[in-house]
């Protein structure tokens, strides 16, 4: 069937276990519960390569237990921590910047590769790890907003396959596991938290602050995120995502906002049916999902109670108080540049948001700004794709930070 944008991982030759496993994005929180797993299950996989940003002093702590044969770090200030945190005796191959990622991501000894880069920064490395065709579990969703068609074309190409990592894809994966054809889907439909500003209009978000919009109600994540889930753009992110995932229209992917995140997403089949993905709000489940393919893995998370919870609500998303999920739905039907401005725009305002340099409902004005100044313009190669996330990214700065060098 065509909805996946690799070869259908059943029919698809997927690396035997042992498996040889990068992770890039360890010392976030993907990264860490990833590590949990893995150790819970140490015969089936080896971690070969660690890359972890700029927390040298925690990417030390990783590797002293885990002894990859490689590490990575975007600086020298981070090279310089970890270096001084490795034991005695013990010396991985250390890479420095940003192609130190790009380089893990191909390594000949690694076979599997979690992509959890937060941002834009995740593409190269992730279309590095389809074009060397390993098994990527991605966690990465603007690695498919900015280059989806690209991805694809190198999944198919080299036999690279992706398993969605997020919890709604990775919930709506396993409900289309056996189908046999596209003409059986009637929708997509993702959850939403709400994030914590659920139920709030829109004059009320004009003045609220950093703390605020990063203290989600379900789920620990990083700023970034948590500040897109505050805004809805990762829910829009994910729509994107969701139609290169499965090769299918915008139009046949729903948002449902459901505060308890229990419901982590729903297929709906042609003859009205549906069928969800239930559990608790823990990332250790999708991961072992994808790392375990197809094997399915115990974690040690708690166990789903309905008879506790007692309720599950669902509500339509609030688009004029929330509209980056509105945004994100547009740009991908104006074409694939669009969700690359979408994107970049995006990135530079929370930035900003988070630096305290701009309130937070100037976050979707800005993107909404960048969209319209926008005309499409050719993405069909990487180097297109990352031209035009820089053009976007050096546009707003130069209007944020006029004073920047």
């Amino acid at each position: 069937m065509k909805t996946y944008i690799s070869p259908w991982p059943q029919a698809a030759k997927l690396p035997d276990f042992p498996r040889s496993v990068a992770v890039l994005g360890a010392t976030g929180s993907i990264g860490v519960n990833a590590l949990k797993v893995m150790a819970r299950h140490p015969e089936l996989f080896t971690v070969m390569a660690l890359a972890g940003g700029r927390n040298g002093t925690l990417l030390a702590e990783q590797c002293a237990r885990l002894r990859p044969r490689y590490a990575a770090v975007l600086d020298d200030a981070a090279r310089r921590e970890l270096e001084a945190g490795l034991p005695a005796g013990y010396s991985p191959q250390i890479l420095v910047g940003p192609d130190a990622f790009t380089t893990l991501a191909a390594l000949d000894e690694v076979d599997t590769v979690l992509s959890s880069i937060v941002g834009a920064a995740g593409f190269e490395p992730t279309l590095a790890a389809a074009r060397a065709g390993k098994l990527i579990c991605l966690a990465n969703k603007e690695s498919l907003v900015l280059g989806g068609h690209i991805i694809r074309a190198a999944c198919h190409a080299s036999g690279a396959v992706i398993l969605p990592v997020d919890s709604e894809h990775n919930a709506l994966f396993q409900g289309l596991m056996g189908l046999e054809s596209d003409d059986e889907i009637a929708r997509l439909i993702l959850t939403a938290s709400g994030g914590p500003f659920r139920g709030r209009d829109a004059a009320s978000l004009a003045g609220v602050t950093r703390k605020q919009a990063l203290a989600h109600p379900n789920w620990s994540m990083g700023a970034k995120i948590s500040i897109d889930s505050a805004t809805l753009m990762n829910k829009g992110l994910e729509v994107i995502e969701a139609c290169h995932l499965y090769g299918l229209p915008v139009g046949m992917v729903h948002v449902v906002v459901h505060p308890q995140s229990i419901i982590h997403s729903l297929v709906e089949y042609v003859d009205g049916s549906q069928l969800a993905h239930l559990g608790m709000p823990d990332m250790q489940v999708p991961i072992a999902h994808c790392l375990g393919f197809p094997r399915r893995l115990g974690v040690d998370v708690p166990r789903l109670d309905l008879a506790r919870v007692g309720c599950l609500t669902f509500e339509e998303p609030d688009l004029a108080a929330f509209p980056c999920l509105g945004l994100a739905r547009d740009a991908y039907d104006a074409g694939p540049s669009h969700p690359v401005v979408l994107n970049a725009a995006n990135e530079v305002a929370v930035a900003a948001f988070l630096d305290g340099r701009m309130g937070f409902a100037d976050i979707p004005a800005t993107i909404e700004a960048a969209l319209d100044r926008h005309r499409p313009v050719d993405v069909s190669t990487p180097e297109a794709v990352l031209d035009l996330d820089r053009a976007v990214r050096d546009e707003i700065r130069r209007a944020l930070w006029p004073d920047a060098d």
